[in-house]
């Protein structure tokens, strides 16, 4: 036989038949003392329990690693196992039996790991338990019966994780807690139990009373390890310690309103309020039935602990407005809610001989309407009224396409003077009238347009849409900012076009045959131009006076186009 394996053999009998000489772990560190054996992974690249631990293990100490998980039967071989050890890993998940076959372990310190639940009648492995250290984790739900399987714990950290609401029953039914309280009426000696419940996010609201109730009443020989827990919320009770805090029974929200019927006038500012008591604070919100919802104001301020008033408020009421407004509370219990009816009363024309009079005046106010701004698919109007009490006048806006013989009405509220129309359709004929409160609109308070038919501009966006005003027998584009002519203005205007059209029309007969693009600065004879010419046709035929009926055209007015007119 080879020497060298000679000796390899040698030192391996060796090895087997004298225990003195123990084994360990890869990457980690044995140690022996009085106590007994130790195993010491520290900072190392471990991702899983090793499963090659020493039987004769009686403490192990982990830390620092990437153990994820403790799956089932970690320590199955180290039975004799009293100290565990696993601070500042990435631990997650504890399997149901990860514990099993440690009858001995008494220690337990899970400090800094991940840990958002814990299996909690796993402890059912471990009897003789006494320590158990679980701070620093993500732990937000503490069940009734979590310690129900510590018997013999001495000291419990749940301190800095993410517990909220927890039960009082919690420790009215653990072990130890009944002990004490058994051992009061018997005079028994019986050693302390410390409780680590510091730094979490309580919320102070009814579903904490019984266990602020319980943490006032916590006497040795169960001991606080810091008795001044606090409350992170609600808002009025953050910061405030628990011995400082009285909190009411939970109920389900109730709602009211001062008034479950509202009448107002058109234009006025309305407020809708709804009081509402409940605990914890429910949630409260408010649903309307509209065709056309708009944006209105919510808020919801605290009168008392349990009491909270929400208000909706809507500026400068329109018809549209009117119906019914439900205000409903919810919380964990139930949910409830108030229903508050608003009617719309439009403005009495004629109530007195005052008021009489601010009718007629109303009816021939002076309206100034124009254009103010183009966009892509769009304009924007703007509008100037000559009336007594502008900050009380409301106006009513007529749009639609200038055949449709009834038109979308949209209720306007004083103090405003502008408003957007949008998704006009390309080549299609509008108007769109201002008028006071609800009268029928009126000549010079509207205003025709018709808008450009070039599809191509509109989808690349590179151009604005074209607006074209009809008026005085003309086609004329309005530029942003300019005022646009109304149809009362036709037949005053008329005599002085017809001048201009004639001087003009003598030189520009041979445009009539030039290039006639659909665009914005050569229209198709028949389209916009037709349109505006037969309507100022017709506006000439009522002017003329019986004597020119008499006498024939001498000069009939060629068809021309718009482009010509600049």
């Amino acid at each position: 036989m080879d020497p060298i394996c000679r000796i390899i053999f040698l030192l391996l009998a060796f090895y087997r038949i004298n225990p003195a000489l123990p084994y360990c772990v890869i990457g980690c560190s044995c140690s022996s003392d009085s106590f007994g054996r130790s195993l010491l992974c520290m900072s190392t690249s471990l991702r899983k329990i090793p499963g090659d631990i020493p039987q004769d293990v009686r403490k192990i100490r982990i830390e620092n690693s990437h153990l994820t998980e403790l799956p089932r039967g970690s320590f199955s071989n180290a039975s004799a196992l009293e100290y565990l050890w696993l601070n500042f890993n990435n631990i997650t998940v504890m399997h149901l039996k990860s514990l099993e076959y440690l009858k001995d372990l008494t220690e337990l310190r899970l400090q800094g790991n991940k840990l958002s639940s814990v299996p909690w009648t796993t402890f059912q492995d471990t009897p003789a338990l006494k320590i158990l250290d679980l701070k620093h984790n993500r732990l937000d739900v503490l069940p009734e019966h979590a310690l129900r399987y510590l018997l013999n714990l001495t000291y419990l950290d749940l301190s800095s994780n993410q517990l909220t609401v927890i039960s009082r029953d919690v420790f009215y039914n653990w072990p130890v807690y009944q002990k004490t309280q058994q051992s009061e009426r018997k005079m028994e000696a019986i050693s302390n139990a410390v409780l680590a419940l510091h730094d979490n996010p309580w919320i102070c609201d009814c579903r904490l009373r019984g266990f602020v109730q319980f943490i006032k009443s916590v006497s040795p020989p169960v001991i606080l390890m810091n008795s001044y827990l606090t409350c992170s919320s609600p808002k009025f009770r953050a910061g405030k310690f628990f011995h400082e805090v009285e909190l009411n029974s939970c109920m389900k929200p109730l709602t009211s309103s001062l008034d479950s019927n509202l009448t107002v006038h058109v234009g006025l500012n309305v407020t809708m309020a709804c009081l509402v008591q409940g605990s914890p604070s429910p949630a409260v919100w408010w649903t309307y039935g509209l065709k056309h919802l708009r944006a209105f104001n919510v808020s919801t301020t605290h009168i008392s602990e349990d009491t909270m008033k929400s208000e909706l408020v809507i500026p400068s009421v329109h018809l549209m407005d009117e119906g019914n407004y439900t205000c409903t509370a919810a919380n964990f219990i139930g949910n409830t809610s108030t229903i508050i009816s608003l009617k719309i009363q439009a403005p009495r024309m004629i109530a007195s001989s005052s008021s009489f009079f601010s009718s007629v005046s109303e009816e021939n106010a002076y309206v100034d309407v124009r254009i103010a701004k183009q966009t892509v698919y769009g304009i924007t109007l703007e509008w100037y009224a000559v009336t007594e009490n502008p900050g009380e006048t409301w106006y009513t806006l007529h749009f639609g396409k200038y055949d449709d013989s009834k038109k979308e009405m949209i209720y306007i509220g004083p103090g405003t003077n502008t408003y957007s129309v949008n998704d006009l359709l390309p080549a299609t004929k509008y108007e769109v009238c201002v008028t006071l409160r609800n009268q029928t609109p009126r000549k010079g308070q509207c205003i025709v347009f018709v808008t450009g038919s070039d599809i191509s501009e509109l989808e690349q966006r590179e151009k604005l849409i074209h607006i074209i005003i009809i008026v005085c027998a003309m086609v004329l584009a309005v530029p942003a900012g300019m005022y646009a002519c109304t149809t009362e203005t036709r037949l005053n205007c008329m005599q002085k076009c017809a001048g201009f059209c004639s001087k003009n029309r003598k030189g520009q007969k041979n445009l009539r045959a030039g290039n006639k693009e659909n665009t914005f600065d050569s229209l198709p004879t028949g389209s916009e131009e037709g349109l505006c010419y037969r309507d100022s046709i017709e506006d000439k035929r009522k002017s003329r006076s019986p004597e020119d009926k008499e006498k024939p055209d001498k000069h009939k007015p060629n068809h021309r186009n718009s482009a010509d007119l600049y």
